[in-house]
C-alpha cells in the first residue's frame, strides 16, 4: 500500500504538507475576498451572485447551494461569468443526489428518487426536461456546454448503488466510489470550462479520489454517532481494529494507525494531482480550487440532514490538522469550521493554483 511505502521513507507519521506560501496578494484583495457572500447573506445577495436577470430556477440553485454545499458556492462564484450558471447547476444535481440517503426512511423511496433522476437525464438530452428548477438549470448547462451524458448517469448510478449502510471492503472500492462520483463531476466541471486537456483529466481523476477518502475520514465521527463505520475494511483488519472500537470512539495506536493509513492515501493523490501544475491549462484552474474543500455527499460520506458542517473543511487543511493531533478522527478541533475558507479560496484562485 502507498500509506506503508510513505510510512518507511519518512519513518514518522508525517504527510510532510507543506505550509501556506508567504507571497502577499496584491493590495485590495484581502478586503475583496471578505465580501464573498457568506451562507446567512439575504436571497437578493445570492440572486445578485448570478447577476442581473437571474431567473428563478437559477435563483432556486443559489440557495440550495448555499445552504447544502457552501464551500461549492463560493468556488462556483470564481468561475468564469460565462460558466458559473453551469457550474451551479452541476453542483446543484449533486446536491439533490447526495440528500437523497438522509433524506428517505427507506432504500425503497431512495431507488425511486434515483429513478426519477436517470429519466430526467434521458428527458434533458430528448430536449423536454421536467418542471423542476435544478433539470431546467441542468437542461441550459448541457446544451450550453455540450455536457457528456455518461458522467452524469455514473454519478447517479454509483449513488444508487451505495444507498446501503456498508462498510467499503478496501481502499480500492473507496476510491472507485470517489472516482464515479466526486472525478465525474470534476469531468463535467472542465467541460463546462472548455477544457480537453489529457492532464487536466488526470488531475480531475486524482482529486476525485483525494475528496472522496477525506470526506469518509471527516464524515466518521458523524457516522459513529448513528451506529455506522463505512471506513475500509482491510485496513481496519491489517491493525487489527473492528468496527466497534470506532463506535466507542477508541484512541488506541491500531484505531490512528488505521486513520494514518487512509490519510495518507489521500495525500498521495493530492501530490499526484500537483504533479501535473505545469501541464494543466490554467483555465482548467477553477475545477481544481476543490483542493480546498470537500463535497456533499449522502449518508455515506458526509453531513447528516439540515446541516453542511460536514462538507466545511478544506482538504489539504484537514489533512495538515489531523497530522497535528496525531490522527485522532475524533479529536474536536476536526469538526471546527474554518471561517477564512473564502479568504483562503479568493487567494488560491489569483495564483492560479490548486
Amino acid at each position: 500500500m502507498a500509506a506503508s511505502v510513505l510510512r518507511s521513507a519518512c519513518g514518522s507519521r508525517l504527510l510532510g504538507i507543506p505550509g501556506l506560501g508567504r507571497r502577499r496578494p496584491p493590495r485590495g484583495l484581502w478586503a475583496r475576498a471578505r465580501w464573498l457572500p457568506g451562507p446567512a447573506r439575504s436571497g437578493r445577495s445570492v440572486a445578485a451572485a448570478s447577476g442581473r436577470d437571474a431567473s428563478g430556477t437559477d435563483r432556486y440553485c443559489l440557495e440550495l447551494l448555499r445552504k447544502r454545499d457552501y464551500e461549492g458556492y463560493l468556488c462556483s462564484l470564481l468561475f468564469p461569468t460565462e460558466s458559473r450558471s453551469s457550474a451551479f447547476a452541476l453542483r446543484a444535481f449533486n446536491v439533490e443526489l447526495a440528500q437523497v440517503k438522509d433524506s428517505v426512511s427507506e432504500k425503497t423511496i431512495g431507488l425511486m428518487r434515483m429513478q426519477f433522476w436517470k429519466k430526467t437525464v434521458d428527458d434533458i438530452y430528448c430536449d423536454s426536461p421536467p418542471p423542476q428548477p435544478v433539470a431546467i438549470e441542468l437542461w441550459k448547462a448541457v446544451k450550453r456546454h455540450n455536457l457528456t451524458k455518461r458522467w452524469l448517469m455514473k454519478i447517479i448510478d454509483e449513488r444508487e448503488k451505495n444507498l446501503d449502510d456498508r462498510a467499503y471492503c478496501n481502499i480500492q472500492e473507496l476510491e472507485n466510489y470517489a472516482e464515479n462520483t466526486q472525478s465525474s463531476l470534476l469531468y463535467l466541471t472542465l467541460e463546462v470550462l472548455g477544457v480537453k486537456d489529457l492532464h487536466a483529466d488526470h488531475v480531475a481523476s486524482h482529486v476525485g479520489k483525494a475528496q472522496g477518502i477525506v470526506t469518509c475520514l471527516r464524515a466518521t465521527p458523524y457516522h459513529g454517532s448513528r451506529r455506522r463505520v463505512l471506513l475500509p475494511m482491510d485496513v481496519c483488519v491489517l491493525h487489527g481494529v473492528s468496527q466497534e472500537d470506532f463506535l466507542r470512539k477508541n484512541q488506541d495506536k491500531n484505531v490512528r494507525d488505521v486513520i494514518y493509513d487512509i490519510a495518507s492515501q489521500a495525500h498521495v493523490h493530492l501530490n499526484h494531482a500537483r504533479s501535473f501544475h505545469k501541464s494543466v491549462p490554467v483555465k482548467a484552474f477553477p475545477a481544481f480550487l476543490q483542493t480546498l474543500h470537500t463535497a456533499p455527499g449522502d449518508g455515506r460520506d458526509c453531513f447528516p440532514p439540515c446541516s453542511s458542517v460536514y462538507s466545511q473543511v478544506a482538504l489539504e487543511d484537514y489533512l495538515k490538522k489531523i497530522q497535528q493531533v496525531d490522527f485522532d478522527i475524533f479529536h474536536p478541533s476536526l469538526q471546527r469550521k474554518n471561517t477564512l475558507l473564502p479568504l483562503f479560496l479568493y487567494i488560491q484562485s489569483w495564483r492560479k493554483r490548486y
